[in-house]
């Protein structure tokens, strides 16, 4: 499993699109939060905080991580190596593993250099040092628990197809969905009391309540929760593929048979 795990880490970054990626996540928060002067911009906002930064970081994953995700099963589809990845002594879930393991530690590589926006902010305040440590940390936490919930969207639709911008579209779209879709329905006032519970059944309610510096127990629960069922939904979609080759098998071997019947 460590094996796979290393090889997807290396695979990713001797591609040039896995630095690219990472690169356009880094100049978009920079160019947003340093230079362009607009709501986003922290020299404008005025306050010692990174605020800004955690209400722009989870739009701009939605692109990354579906970049980073599109070629974990649906470039072993294209390419042929799927049937010996799942002949490889390691079952199902030590295969997904291995893959979303590698994907969470691309992001976590992606948010390491962000942490020089952290230490410019501390040095800038008045007096330095004069800003809300608990909330960073927490809104670092809640989204790094965000972008694993939407690398195991990625590992799945990966999965489910061989077409690697069919894969990074499909990502988007969900990925979309979890975060700010449940909230905008909810926004609507269609449900009455029910829309309390359908925007909690969104990301952004439960990165919002992380973002505050306390970590839930039921914002925690949330995340590992959706993680989970991604990965099972991954686990079953290769399930099917081996059914759909066990049956392709015995219909060959059907039509031997009865071509070997018609030929006595």
């Amino acid at each position: 499993m460590f094996t796979l795990y290393k090889k997807e880490i290396f695979s990713f970054l001797n591609s040039l699109i896995g630095y690219i990626a990472i690169v356009v996540f880094l100049l978009i928060n920079g160019l947003f939060l340093w230079v362009f002067p607009m709501g986003y911009n922290v020299i404008d906002f005025g306050y010692a905080s990174l605020e800004n930064f955690f209400m722009l970081a989870p739009f701009v994953f939605l692109f990354l991580i579906p970049a980073i995700t599109m070629r974990s099963f649906a470039d072993e589809k294209r390419g042929g190596t799927i049937e010996m990845l799942l002949t490889k002594p390691l079952t199902d879930l030590q295969i997904i593993l291995a893959k979303y393991l590698a994907g969470v530690s691309l992001v976590v590589f992606s948010l390491l250099p962000t942490l020089v926006y952290a230490v410019s902010v501390y040095l800038l305040g008045l007096p330095k040092g004069n800003m809300d440590m608990g909330g960073m940390w927490g809104s670092y936490i809640g989204l790094l628990f965000l972008a694993s919930a939407f690398v195991a969207i990625g590992i799945f639709v990966s999965s489910i197809t061989d077409n690697q911008i069919v894969a990074f579209m499909l990502a988007l779209i969900i990925s979309g969905f979890a975060y700010i879709g449940f909230g905008f329905v909810a926004s609507l006032s269609l449900f009455g009391k029910a829309d309390l519970l359908i925007m909690m059944l969104g990301i952004e309610a439960h990165y919002t309540s992380m973002s505050r510096g306390v970590i839930d127990t039921r914002d925690v629960l949330y995340f590992l929760s959706l993680i989970g069922i991604f990965i099972l939904l991954t686990k079953t979609s290769l399930e099917s593929r081996k059914w759909e080759k066990q049956e392709n098998t015995k219909d060959s071997e059907k039509q031997l048979q009865t071509a070997g019947k018609i030929a006595k």
